[in-house]
């Protein structure tokens, strides 16, 4: 209760949080807010490129689609690729990390080596080579970002832990008998949950990105799927005449991604330790 109070007293942490509840608010609730959700695949040709109005906040595409209405929509595909591709990475980079960080030796050397392989490919050209080879859609966005992220989280985990496990009540825990499992899980890694917080939640923007980038190269969500990148891409070739239709995603993406970095910032102040006795 005490970190949620701070976390609100901090105004950048807390408009970063209300920008990602709007988020998932704007994403379960698509279907009854969308004011044409049978736009999301219609086709209206003589509507096309409509500029922005009273009936069409956001003016209409080059289908004569309500732009605003596949915003939405394209809410719950980017909120689906974010979720699911950080929680895969989570779930495969926290237990490598922690074992490679409490065990010396073969095992920790090999799986930090194997992390080192992928962390020497830059993420965004990996994901566009896993993306290409697979082929557009939505699973394979998440596939090919949960393979490239899990090393950020194996990194921070191992580093965490290659310092906690020399710590006195580590030290005590093994001396009373406790099993490694149990050490590693007991002990070690809910004091490395903060670190994990703020990770995720920057780790969240920046997938998000990257998502927006591999639609943008056709690799995402195909048409008509209403995927935020995959709509910039499509408007390129109607600017500057019609800039609502790239402008709105544009927006949507920089006012997300800025959410979760408002919030990682905010959380690391108020979770790490060392920041907050420095702030005295």
């Amino acid at each position: 209760m005490n970190a949620l109070k701070r976390l609100m007293s901090d105004r950048a942490a807390a408009l970063g949080a209300l920008l990602i509840f709007g988020l998932i608010v704007v994403a379960v609730l698509a279907p009854w807010i969308a004011p044409y959700p049978e736009d999301v695949t219609a086709f209206h040709l003589a509507d096309r490129l409509q500029p922005p109005s009273a009936e069409h906040l956001f003016g209409t595409d080059r289908m004569g689609a309500d732009v605003f209405s596949r915003l939405l929509f394209g809410a719950r595909i980017t909120i689906t690729i974010a979720v699911i591709a950080v929680g895969v990475a989570v779930a495969i980079g926290v237990p490598i990390g922690l074992i490679a960080g409490y065990y010396d030796g073969f095992t920790g050397g090999f799986l930090m080596r194997t992390s080192d392989i992928f962390l020497a490919v830059p993420q965004i050209v990996l994901a566009i080579a896993i993306a290409q080879t697979l082929g557009p859609s939505v699973e394979n966005v998440i596939l090919a970002l949960s393979v490239t992220y899990w090393p950020f989280w194996a990194r921070l985990v191992y580093a965490e832990t290659k310092s906690l496990k020399k710590q006195t009540f580590v030290e005590a825990a093994q001396a009373l008998g406790a099993s490694d499992w149990r050490v590693m899980v007991m002990h070690i890694l809910p004091n490395t949950a903060s670190a994990i917080i703020v990770r995720t939640s920057i780790g969240m923007g920046a997938t998000i990105l990257t998502a927006a980038a591999l639609g943008f190269l056709g690799l995402g969500a195909p048409p008509p799927t209403p995927e935020w990148g995959r709509t910039i891409s499509e408007a390129r070739e109607f600017l500057p005449d019609a800039w609502w239709y790239a402008a709105a995603p544009g927006l949507a993406i920089f006012l997300v991604v800025m959410g979760f970095n408002l919030l990682g910032d905010g959380l690391r102040d108020i979770l790490d330790p060392k920041l907050r006795k420095g702030s005295r």
